[in-house]
């Protein structure tokens, strides 16, 4: 059985995609920020909870507070990005809960305790971040992925107590030697067990 997506954009999305290590100069917009946010924002969280929170990183002011923050193999790179964005999870995610699910208000009552609204939005923003990087794939950018920074440093300077760092991602039009070899992927009889 075939999938229903043309081979194309499977190829585009996925197969030939890869995280980027080298950009052109050309310039992110915002435009295509938010048509990537507009496209991801349908991507599923429990509860409609949508955590996920992103902050551009364009000016060189802000750049030259970020790098010194990312591990060593990371800073360069993070440097010459065309655009930088830090992915956070809104650890008061459930105050935005009655708008997002009107047809359960009680469910902002269900996430009054911090530790239990912590792990659910860092996993429910692991799930957008995932989507916002197949988003920027689907705008014809690269996106480079990184969790090599110091997170605490990062959540300091950019954020604050109720956001928590996950991933800073780099965007732009994949640049020469932006990739390094596909890694080997496990096969399916690896993975899938049918009980």
């Amino acid at each position: 059985m075939s999938l229903v997506l043309d081979p194309a954009a499977q190829d585009l999305l996925f197969r030939e995609a890869r995280s980027a290590n080298a950009f052109t100069d050309e310039p992110v917009s915002d435009e295509q920020v938010r048509a990537i946010y507009e496209l991801i924002k349908f991507g599923p969280t429990a509860y409609n909870q949508s955590p996920l929170r992103v902050t551009l990183v364009r000016s060189a002011e802000a750049r030259a507070r970020l790098v010194p923050l990312m591990s060593e193999g990371n800073r360069a790179k993070t440097a010459a990005a065309p655009l930088v964005a830090i992915l956070s999870a809104d650890n008061e995610f459930h105050e935005e809960l009655p708008a997002l699910l009107p047809g359960f208000p009680q469910a902002k009552d269900l996430f009054a305790d911090r530790t239990l609204r912590e792990g659910s939005a860092a996993l429910n923003t692991a799930l957008q971040a995932a989507y916002f990087i197949i988003g920027v794939r689907a705008a014809g950018l690269a996106a480079g992925p990184m969790n090599g920074f110091d997170h605490e440093g990062v959540r300091k300077e950019f954020l604050d107590d109720d956001h928590a760092p996950l991933v800073v991602v780099n965007i732009g039009k994949p640049g020469p030697d932006a990739w390094y070899p596909r890694s080997p992927r496990l096969s399916y009889d690896d993975v899938v067990t049918t009980v």
